[in-house]
């Protein structure tokens, strides 16, 4: 198969220079009444024009000194659920007042508060430590790395409670109890209406995250049983635990949740590799929690290689990635039917001037990736920290002009 060239590669221009707050006023009002139009028209498979969605974590508020004024670390929002609260609704404050696309803006009727520990809760509620580091998101310490006999040393079936999805259940108790009478900016705040891991982040994820990715990619290709053996204990466990968990939710406010995947790790391997050694746990998943409709899934890492045939061996109908694609091929391997989330790169976005960001925004725009009517541009997979809000503005007005059906 052929790729074409990435245009990503192009020269960027770097600045000096960081707004974090719009400048002047904003009509509130009128934007909200123009994102119900384009989302309902979308939902609808009668579009206006693309949507723009604009994803940014926590990470966004930590690693800006005008936002994190009071210097919270994410070991104290790890650890303190009020610090968690409070990083939460600051962070939605200024998301909803400066970070403008198709989401509605201004104070709401409510906040929304969830429990929120990133990326590491999968191979923490496994038994891996955690380690925090300065300026840095936390991470987890493989623990089979050094000996990956202690497999056979774990329990058989882990505690649904365990290690950060446990510390999760109690914030999200403590949460409740907190929003029984708190109000933020005259505003109610709404506890969390799900448990953290009644998802998770992949089988093939948390596999490499206890082994190390070298060592599991050795461990596939041993072919000795040990690679098959630590898959199935994860797999079986990633699902109990997900069931249990959105089965005691649903004694709480919330009702019954979807399912969407995600495996980033699968960007390491072949679709060969993929389809032979990793393929057969994904279906398990779809087949335990899909209820025989097609799902969203989610790539960080380089997985073009993957697309194509994804959506013939699994039941998907969405696919979320970040990493740069071939914006037009991607649309062809897939066809008209999935809806597809892609958009610039985050350095573009973070670093690039206004004038670079609507030309890479008009250029995906005519690649043909809009065709069928089910394309939502985002802006990469998670906003950088101190991606300037004049930059995110670019690339709205630039959606508004070339995503238009």
């Amino acid at each position: 198969m052929r790729f074409r060239p990435l245009a990503f590669f192009a020269r960027i221009t770097y600045y000096n220079r960081m707004s974090t707050f719009i400048s002047g006023a904003y009509d509130y009002k009128r934007h909200n009444a123009e994102v119900q139009l384009v989302m309902e028209r979308f939902g609808d498979n009668n579009p206006v024009r693309a949507p723009l969605h604009v994803h940014g974590s926590i990470t966004n508020y930590f690693f800006n000194p005008e936002l994190n004024t009071r210097g919270y670390t994410f070991e104290q929002f790890f650890k303190d659920p009020e610090i968690q609260i409070r990083a939460q609704l600051e962070y939605q404050n200024w998301v909803r007042h400066n970070v403008v696309c198709d989401r509605e803006m201004g104070l709401p009727d409510s906040w929304q508060l969830s429990v929120d520990f990133q990326n590491s809760y999968d191979a923490s509620w496994a038994g891996a430590p955690m380690a925090f580091f300065d300026g840095q998101l936390p991470d987890t310490l493989p623990i089979f790395a050094e000996n990956r006999e202690k497999l056979y040393d774990m329990p058989k079936i882990l505690p649904v409670d365990g290690g950060a999805v446990g510390d999760g259940m109690a914030f999200a108790d403590y949460m409740a109890g907190r929003c029984k009478s708190f109000e933020y900016m005259g505003r109610p705040v709404t506890p969390p209406t799900r448990y953290l891991g009644e998802n998770c982040d992949g089988a093939f994820d948390l596999a490499y995250k206890l082994r190390g990715a070298e060592n599991l990619i050795y461990d596939m290709l041993d072919e000795d049983g040990y690679y098959e053996d630590l898959m199935d204990w994860i797999t079986d466990n990633l699902i109990r635990r997900m069931r249990a968990l959105r089965a005691m939710r649903r004694e709480r406010p919330g009702g019954a949740p979807g399912f969407s995947y995600a495996d980033d790790a699968i960007a390491l391997i072949s679709h060969d590799m993929y389809k032979k050694y990793v393929l057969p746990y994904h279906r398990r998943f779809f087949d335990a929690f899909a209820d025989g409709q097609k799902c969203g899934v989610h790539f960080c890492g380089a997985c073009m290689h993957h697309f194509g045939e994804l959506v013939k061996e699994l039941p998907i109908n969405a696919i979320d990635t970040g990493f740069p694609v071939d914006h037009g091929l991607l649309r062809e391997l897939t066809g008209p039917d999935i809806t597809l989330y892609t958009g610039p790169t985050v350095m573009l976005l973070k670093d690039g001037a206004p004038a670079q960001i609507r030309a890479e925004a008009k250029r995906i725009l005519e690649s043909g990736v809009t065709r069928g009517g089910k394309y939502v541009m985002i802006a990469a997979n998670n906003m950088a920290p101190q991606t300037p809000v004049e930059n995110v503005m670019a690339l709205y007005e630039a959606v508004k002009v070339y995503g238009r059906y």
